[in-house]
């Protein structure tokens, strides 16, 4: 594009300098009137298509301004956005690190004898009988097997069942593998807390071992029993459901989880706690 406006702008001058050379050429030979009027009448013609270039010429040339400003403009608009768009993630992260720090502060509060850890969950690997999942902190945060894991509610989600350097896995309440001393805690009942084959699937749990005299009632509470690994009172479900079991001995109780799993994006460890 450059190289054509180039080549115009070339025959425009040639064609001028002929023009300024043939009117001095005729005025001296034939007098100053008769030479513009012979111009005027061989190379008007001439003069009209070379005003019809030269607008020709000068509109290229503020097409090509106005479409090298628009690019400029494009160009620092689009790093604007980024711009932006990184500080409107930078303030996304800085508002999630305070809500964290905020729950920690308030779980920490309400719970002086424990000390937690918050942690981010980076992983889900879950079946109808089995609930793991991967939280992004491990043995350098100083997190062990074993350990309670909880929500910002102090909502048992489970337990650490395996260590790495900078992540552990939680194996959930709705495993069948975890069995916690619970009671209820309107009545102080006692049983055991676990996942269960048959409401697995439905993401509940199964109360055993109540006593055949438990008086169970729904939406009554049940809560750790307290033991060496999970501290008393934290909030295992709420009864759903109730009866007797198979042998007739003792009743059972169907739970709604208190935790939520479906929308799990942080927890916190429990470290260390004082055991009654």
């Amino acid at each position: 594009m450059k190289k054509f406006l180039n080549g115009r702008v070339k025959l425009i001058l040639l064609l001028a300098i002929i023009l300024a050379v043939a009117t001095s050429i005729i005025s001296a030979l034939f007098g100053v009137t008769w030479a513009e009027r012979a111009v005027q009448t061989v190379l008007s013609p001439i003069r009209g298509g070379v005003k019809a270039i030269t607008r020709q010429v000068e509109r290229y040339y503020d097409y090509i301004f106005e479409y090298e400003s628009l690019e400029a403009e494009n160009a620092y608009l689009e790093e604007r956005i980024a711009q932006m768009e990184d500080d409107v993630r930078s303030a996304d992260s800085l508002q999630r690190e305070n809500e964290r720090l905020r729950e920690l502060l308030n779980l920490s509060e309400e719970h002086v004898d424990y000390q937690f850890n918050a942690a981010y969950v980076i992983a889900w690997d879950s079946s109808n009988w089995k609930s793991t999942f991967t939280i992004g902190k491990g043995s350098s945060a100083g997190l062990e097997a074993g350990m309670v894991v909880v929500t910002e509610n102090a909502q048992v989600i489970g337990l650490i069942t395996q260590v790495g350097t900078n992540w552990s896995t939680v194996t959930t309440i709705l495993d069948t593998s975890l069995e916690i001393s619970a009671s209820v805690a309107s009545t102080g009942s006692t049983g055991v807390v676990q996942g269960s084959y048959i409401t697995g699937n439905e993401g509940k749990l199964r109360m055993n071992y109540l006593p055949n005299e438990a008086v169970l009632r729904n939406n009554d509470q049940v809560v750790t029993a307290g033991s060496t690994v999970y501290p008393k009172g934290l909030i295992l479900g709420y009864i759903e459901d109730a009866g007797f079991d198979e042998t007739g001995v003792s009743k059972y109780a169907i739970l709604r989880p208190a935790a939520s799993f479906d929308d799990l994006e942080q927890v916190f460890v429990i470290t260390h706690f004082i055991s009654d």
